[in-house]
């Protein structure tokens, strides 16, 4: 086999496996500004900021997410998860009215905003336990 042939070879060997890897979530800002919002947020009937922040820990850290801050008195969590490519997520809780907290969660990927919808609807649905775990005050 001659040179020109094995690193031909290489070549495309590499070009397989790198088109093989695994993508991150669509970051590409498609969608509206209103319609990411929607995506981000979900309204929670309780009034246990405290708890609600210490849920928001626990789900990130079940996702795999190491926490960088949680500040209690501003209501923000933010943490880092790297697998195949370095996610941030932010997750901000405030009250809402006199009934409700208001959670939102921010994820990025570098400087740009993560839109893609599965990436948010996983983080609410292990918050949803998580919070019904804390409500029924099940360890």
């Amino acid at each position: 086999m001659s040179r020109t042939t094995r690193i031909a070879g290489v070549v495309l060997a590499c070009t397989f496996v790198a088109g093989c890897a695994a993508t991150p979530p669509d970051v590409t800002g498609a969608g509206s500004q209103l319609q990411t919002r929607q995506m981000q947020t979900r309204e929670y009937d309780t009034l246990d900021r405290a708890k609600t922040l210490r849920s928001v820990i626990a789900t990130l850290q079940d996702l795999g997410f190491v926490i960088d801050t949680a500040d209690i008195d501003l209501g923000t969590v933010t943490a880092t998860r790297e697998d195949k490519y370095t996610m941030r997520m932010t997750v901000t809780v405030r009250e809402k009215d006199a009934a409700r907290i208001l959670v939102r969660a921010n994820a990025r990927i570098g400087e740009d905003t993560v839109t893609d919808p599965l990436t948010y609807q996983d983080f609410f649905i292990a918050l949803d336990k998580a919070m019904f775990l804390t409500r029924e005050k099940v360890d």
